[in-house]
């Protein structure tokens, strides 16, 4: 028993108990719901006879229920309000207040109006479930931030690396360098998405109009944006990876892209098709769904515009990767004087390890949908892929840049003749 949370303060415990993308669309229901009540309630308050005798406390609203006129010295039961995110649960309870013999509502120690809300808070052992959730997914949520920072500084350097010594300048390496281009921006869209929702939905809310400016179409546009941008670098990211995939499937089988210019259609494979799914995806989210910030898929139908591409090409990628591996065994097995230049070998076996780690977790969930997967699964599915997403951007730079013998080689002669011009002008 006691004072009851205003309206305020069940908008702070549902963003609590909840993650962001969670909490944004319970929020905007509640808040809806809410705003229905209040309009009923007054509704009822402007249009409820008063009574004709007898001393009474006023009807009102608290921004938590609908109280009526009730008689002094006497308790009212009110149902729980049906705006609770858990209403069904409680939708037999009752909220209680009393009314003094004076006609005025009973107050607490505080000062506050005494409210008995027992009957419809959540249970607590569902509390306690909410609660674990929250802290598993801020743990998700640290583990992914780390990943994806230490890939971006180490990506960082290795693009800087791989741009910086004209021996290095060939299709090849600039295939890897736009390879990595991909999973910066793909870091840096993950990062902001992230700061631009817990800004749209973390601001402080003094009062109920608060709410409505944060779930309005004006406040989400910024987060809005993020998501699409992270949707984009994402999507560029898997094509960039399927373009790594044709250029081994080329340079080992046989000639993909033939023109004069091979780099032009890599280029076009790697930023232009995701452009392709991502603007229809803006455009069915603007008609159907344009709700807070775009990260809650209502109808998966839409999901789909963009996860189909990613699960299409992870698809072919897997289908390359058995084929080039029956090919590299042969030839590790076969003449030490293949006709494959060494440099050929390293480059598959390189990518080889890629491949399979970017193909291969999309493919054992590939049936197991967002909309399928509950319970353990779901989390299952969601720790494998946040993490090799968020890493993998650090075994990319370490395979095609740190441990490239062509980049060592380069560094090392660059060391040399940094030390001897040193040595020089010391002399």
């Amino acid at each position: 028993m006691g004072r009851t949370p205003n309206i305020k303060a069940l908008i702070r415990l549902l963003f609590f108990m909840l993650p962001k993308t969670a909490s944004g669309k319970v929020l905007e229901q509640t808040y809806l719901k809410w705003v229905q009540y209040k309009q009923d309630c007054v509704e009822i308050i402007k249009h409820e006879p008063l009574p004709q005798e007898g001393s009474f406390c006023n009807r009102t609203f608290d921004s938590y229920a609908c109280w009526p006129d009730t008689p002094a010295g006497s308790m009212v039961n009110v149902s729980c309000p049906f705006y609770l995110p858990w209403f069904d649960k409680v939708s037999q309870g009752f909220v209680r207040r009393r009314c003094g013999s004076n006609g005025l509502w009973e107050t607490d120690e505080s000062g506050h109006v005494w409210r008995d809300i027992s009957e419809c808070e959540e249970e607590t052992e569902v509390v306690s479930q909410e609660l674990w959730l929250k802290r598993l997914m801020v743990g998700f949520r640290t583990l992914y931030t780390v990943g994806y920072s230490l890939s971006l500084s180490t990506l960082i350097m290795a693009l800087i690396i791989i741009l910086s010594f004209r021996k290095l300048r060939c299709t090849r390496n600039y295939i890897h360098a736009n390879l990595f281009l991909s999973f910066i921006l793909r870091a840096v869209a993950v990062i902001v998405k992230d700061t631009m929702l817990d800004r749209h939905l973390g601001r402080e809310i003094a009062k109920h109009t608060d709410v409505a400016e944060m779930l309005s179409h004006q406040a989400a546009i910024g987060c809005r944006i993020a998501q699409v941008m992270m949707q984009y670098c994402v999507l560029a990211n898997h094509y960039w990876f399927f373009g790594e995939a044709i250029y081994l499937y080329s340079v080992l089988i046989s000639c993909v892209f033939t023109d004069n210019n091979k780099y032009l259609p890599y280029l076009c494979l790697g930023w232009g098709t995701p452009l392709v799914f991502v603007v229809p995806w803006v455009v069915m989210k603007v008609l159907k769904e344009n709700k807070e910030c775009w990260a809650v898929n209502e109808n998966m139908n839409y999901w789909w515009i963009i996860r189909l591409p990613v699960l299409a090409a992870s698809l072919i990628n897997f289908l390359i990767f058995m084929k080039i591996l029956g090919v590299i065994f042969s030839k590790l097995r076969g003449n030490i004087h293949s006709r494959y230049p060494d440099y050929k070998l390293r480059l598959a076996k390189a990518t080889l390890t890629l491949i399979p780690l970017f193909g291969i977790h999309e493919m054992i969930f590939i049936f197991a949908t967002d909309e399928q997967t509950t319970g353990a699964l779901r989390y299952i599915k969601v720790f494998f892929t946040l993490f090799i997403s968020s890493f993998q951007g650090l075994l990319v730079a370490v395979l095609y840049c740190y441990a490239n013998k062509e980049v060592q080689t380069e560094l090392r002669r660059k060391f040399r003749s940094w030390r001897t011009e040193t040595a020089i002008l010391v002399q």
